[in-house]
């Protein structure tokens, strides 16, 4: 049976906020978890709710990241592209790109299917495959350009719902070789301008849709703050697993998951 849809109240966008912030930065996809929270609890949010939580992870990000924040934008300020922080700029630049572009042709052709359960499910999956396999990956370089492309490929790809963000584009890079600690940094710093981005997008192309919802001033700092508080210990938590080469586990929660979704909606749930 289907589930009648009802609107968002205050304590809900809590909820979805701490959701956001513990499921942004660990491997597990964000979005999947808070299309899967707003199908089963019976709520209704536009898409562009799901990235004005990111506002509150991205902050996390500028914050724990604030001294390479800084040395990149001193950099880019002197157009010293030679030091090792004014050598992320171009690099940072060649994952954007792709990231923008593979992002902008999901949300063309399958931002319907965003809300499905199956395909959400099948995500999950297929994420957990590629971050079982960063068990044998090997520290090798530091991030390439090649790399960087494939990454911001990657980071375009992790707007379907169920693909994380931070999983697929740290997979990828280790998986190509990148060390851990690059690989978690260039994660993270390529996110700053996708998540601006995408949400710069999402207001322009869905903010009539946010009106409707009738989500109030209120009900979104609250979602933001939750996400921005839960956020900073998730980002530290990932840091710890990332080091310890354990980030791989994740795939186990995955395909958990991503079977557990398939089973109740073959079940009618």
């Amino acid at each position: 049976m289907k589930k009648r849809r009802r609107q968002l109240n205050l304590l809900e966008t809590i909820i979805l906020g701490i959701i956001q912030g513990i499921t942004e930065w660990l491997p597990i996809s964000s979005t999947g978890h808070l299309k899967i929270a707003e199908h089963y609890m019976g709520e209704r949010a536009p898409f562009a709710f799901d990235f004005i939580l990111h506002i509150g992870t991205l902050i996390v990000v500028l914050i724990f990241f604030r001294k390479d924040v800084q040395s990149i934008l001193s950099a880019l300020v002197h157009l010293d592209f030679k030091t090792e922080s004014g050598k992320f700029i171009p690099l940072l630049i060649a994952a954007t790109i792709p990231a923008a572009a593979v992002a902008l042709i999901i949300i063309k052709y399958f931002l319907d299917l965003s809300g499905n359960i199956l395909y959400i499910a099948t995500a999950f999956i297929l994420i957990g495959i590629i971050l079982y396999a960063t068990k044998t990956g090997k520290e090798t370089e530091d991030i390439s350009y090649k790399t960087a492309i494939i990454v911001g490929i990657a980071e375009g790809i992790a707007i379907i719902p169920g693909i994380s963000r931070s999983g697929i584009t740290i997979a990828v890079a280790v998986l190509l070789g990148a060390k851990r600690e690059k690989a978690f940094q260039f994660s993270f710093l390529l996110s700053i301008p996708s998540v601006i981005g995408a949400i710069g997008y999402m207001f322009y192309t869905e903010s009539d849709k946010l009106v409707t919802a009738q989500l109030g001033w209120t009900e979104i700092f609250a979602g933001v703050i939750a996400a921005m508080v839960v956020g900073y210990f998730a980002i530290k938590l990932l840091w710890k697993i990332l080091a310890k080469k354990k980030l791989y586990l994740f795939a186990f929660y995955c395909w958990l998951l991503g079977t557990v979704l398939i089973l109740l909606n073959l079940s009618g749930f």
